[in-house]
């Protein structure tokens, strides 16, 4: 039950981060707290319960519920919408991160950045992938990976500062 509970409520984590969305000049993708949000669940649930937190809220966001970016909700956001690539990618990321995290890299924070960044570059090849579909991979890189690289690294140090206190919260949730 505390891993169902705990799932929820790393899925309603990541909608929460979604809703800090900042509209980016020239592209169709708002710069979110999302990414960071997926990899510190990942790193901090593990990869099996970080991805199935990550499915859940995609899951969510399917039925209808608006908790994709800018209040959002619905297939279409899966299926035609800009941001598709990035948000298909959330489970895999999240399970990337965990997959580190649980070998070790999530215990120092050089390793948790490496870690992170890893995961991060997947939600970036999602992204990247749907959009050059949309557009041309020149123009998905210009308007789907440039604008958000030093925001995106400056949320992982953020994230890997983070991480102890959050690895210490879910060991005591999960232990009680």
């Amino acid at each position: 039950m505390v891993n169902v509970l705990t799932v929820l409520a790393a899925s309603l984590f990541i909608a929460m981060a979604a809703q800090v969305a900042v509209p980016i000049p020239g592209s169709p993708v708002p710069l979110t707290l999302q990414p960071i949000a997926v990899l510190l669940t990942g790193v901090t649930l593990g990869s099996r319960r970080g991805a199935a937190a990550a499915a859940l809220y995609l899951f969510e966001g399917m039925s209808g519920l608006p908790v994709f970016a800018q209040g959002h909700g619905g297939m279409f956001w899966l299926t035609v919408g800009a941001t598709a690539g990035y948000l298909w990618s959330y489970p895999l990321a999240a399970f990337v991160a965990g997959f580190v995290s649980e070998r070790g890299w999530g215990s120092r924070s050089v390793r948790a950045v490496a870690g992170m960044l890893l995961a991060l570059s997947v939600i970036y090849a999602g992204g990247w992938a749907w959009l050059a579909l949309i557009v041309n991979s020149h123009n998905a890189f210009s308007i789907g990976i440039l604008p958000f690289l030093i925001a995106d690294i400056v949320k992982v140090a953020i994230g890997a500062s983070l991480l102890p206190s959050a690895q210490r919260l879910v060991s005591r949730l999960s232990a009680q």
